[in-house]
């Protein structure tokens, strides 16, 4: 089991001063062995608490991130699951489904997080799972009358199965959903046995592999 934080879209401290408290404190060190970002950090303190929650953290740029060493993408592997990760501002229409999907298959990818519309959003589709974790932080979109609800995703990798679990802070108190995506993995092609053995004897008489044909009568067991 693998659990991995979904985060991004935070803009601190452009836009958001901070993370909720009550997010913080679901945030402990010592649960989470990985975080995937979908960028707009935007600060460095970000980063650095980010990394207090867990060693293993990869961040790609988003539009707002001015750290150029974050990549464009990147793709995570926890077999048999391959994941992509990108900000989103690269899907044209903007959180298009289609788009995504031609995105993921170009990254090879079973499950594409992405973020950019400050919106969560996790679906199957077409064979793939899509995850948007939304702003942590309810940061504003820029857009008018926007008003996101705070909030991230932990996912919980078993093998072929992701358990998504989406955490949103409506009116002040934190809300949990949960989401599974199961991907269809082929069952291993049955090995057919061999017959006969190299190193065993047939032999047609007794019927068996290994067995030397009586030499004398044998006597049936009663029957009571």
């Amino acid at each position: 089991m693998v659990l991995v934080l979904i985060i991004g879209d935070l803009h601190i401290p452009h836009r958001a001063h901070d993370l909720p408290a009550k997010f913080r404190k679901l945030l402990v060190p010592g649960k989470i062995q990985q975080i995937l970002c979908t960028g707009n950090v935007c600060d460095r303190e970000t980063y650095e608490y980010l990394r207090t929650i867990a060693n293993d953290v990869c961040v790609v740029r988003g539009d707002y991130d001015e750290n150029t060493s974050f990549p464009p993408s990147a793709t995570v592997v926890h077999a048999p699951i391959r994941i992509g990760v990108m900000h989103g501002h690269q899907c044209v229409p903007t959180g298009d489904l289609d788009a995504l999907s031609a995105l993921a298959r170009q990254m090879d990818v079973d499950v594409l997080i992405s973020g950019h519309t400050h919106t969560f959003q996790a679906i199957e589709y077409g064979g793939r799972f899509f995850v948007n974790p939304g702003s942590a932080t309810g940061a504003w979109t820029g857009l008018r009358n926007s008003d996101p609800i705070p909030s991230f995703a932990l996912m919980d990798i078993q093998g072929a199965v992701v358990v998504t679990y989406v955490y949103q802070l409506v009116e002040g108190e934190v809300r949990v959903d949960k989401i599974e995506y199961r991907k269809e993995v082929e069952a291993p092609k049955p090995v057919a046995p061999s017959l006969a053995p190299s190193n065993s004897t047939y032999s047609s008489a007794s019927g068996g592999f290994g067995q030397s044909a009586p030499t004398s009568p044998q006597t049936t067991p009663g029957v009571w």
